[in-house]
C-alpha cells in the first residue's frame, strides 16, 4: 500500500501551479486541502526579449540568489515567462480554464486545456496545468504523462520535477521520488519543504544498508 503524505497534495499543487514563490511571504505556508491558492495569471505584457537567453540568465540568478527574498523574486520572473501565452486564443482558453478551476469544474477545465494543447502543443504551461488537474483527480498516470511532456520541453521546470517527486512519494516509489526532488533542488535550491523530504528520503533509501 502506498504511504500518503498529508502535506504533499497541497504542496504539489502549489509547485505545479506556480504559486510557490508568487504568493506573499505571509501566505506561503502549506494550506490544508480545500484551501489551495488560486491559480496565478500571466502578466498581460512582457518585454520582447530572447525567451531562451532570458530564462538561462534567470536560472543562473536563481542558483546564485544570496537570500530567500532574492530567490523568490527571480522565481516569480521565471513563472511569468512560463505563464505568458503564445497567442490571444491560447490566452483566452487558459483564462477560461482558470475560471473553471476556480468554480471547481475540473472536467471543463481539462477540456479547455485539451484545446490549448491541440492548438499550441509547445506551450509548456498548458501541459503543466493539465498535469495538476489530473493529479487533483487522482489520475496519476495521466498526470505523469503530462509532466513528462513538460520536462521534455523544459527539463529545468522545478515545479514539474517536484510534482513528479511527490507523486512518486505518494505511490511508494521513494527512490524515484528522491531522484526527482534532487533534480528540482539542483535547479532551484530555494524550494520550500523539498529539502526536508530529500533528507528524510535519503535516510530511508540510502541509509538502509548502514
Amino acid at each position: 500500500m502506498a504511504v500518503r503524505f498529508p502535506f504533499a497534495r497541497t504542496l504539489c499543487l502549489a509547485l505545479l501551479l506556480g504559486t510557490v514563490g508568487l504568493a506573499p511571504a505571509s501566505a506561503q505556508q502549506v494550506e490544508p486541502p480545500g484551501k489551495q491558492k488560486k491559480l496565478p495569471e500571466a502578466p498581460a505584457k512582457l518585454p520582447k526579449v530572447d525567451r531562451g537567453k532570458n530564462l538561462d540568465f534567470l536560472f543562473g540568478a536563481l542558483k546564485a540568489a544570496p537570500d530567500e527574498a532574492s530567490a523568490k523574486h527571480v522565481e516569480a520572473r521565471i513563472w511569468a515567462i512560463w505563464l505568458q501565452t503564445p497567442s490571444d486564443t491560447a490566452g483566452l482558453l487558459m483564462s477560461r480554464a482558470k475560471s473553471a478551476v476556480d468554480a471547481k469544474k475540473i472536467d471543463v477545465a481539462i477540456k479547455l486545456l485539451d484545446s490549448v494543447i491541440k492548438l499550441r502543443p509547445d506551450y509548456i504551461e498548458a501541459w503543466n496545468r493539465r498535469a495538476t488537474l489530473y493529479y487533483m483527480q487522482n489520475d496519476y498516470g495521466r498526470s505523469l504523462s503530462d509532466i513528462q511532456q513538460v520536462l521534455m520541453r523544459e527539463p529545468r521546470h522545478f515545479g514539474a520535477l517536484a510534482g513528479l517527486g511527490m507523486i512518486m512519494q505518494e505511490v511508494g516509489d521513494e527512490k524515484r521520488a528522491l531522484d526527482a526532488y534532487r533534480k528540482a533542488l539542483a535547479v532551484n535550491p530555494h524550494l520550500e519543504k523539498i529539502p526536508d523530504q530529500v533528507k528524510a528520503l535519503t535516510e530511508k533509501v540510502e541509509g538502509r544498508d548502514i
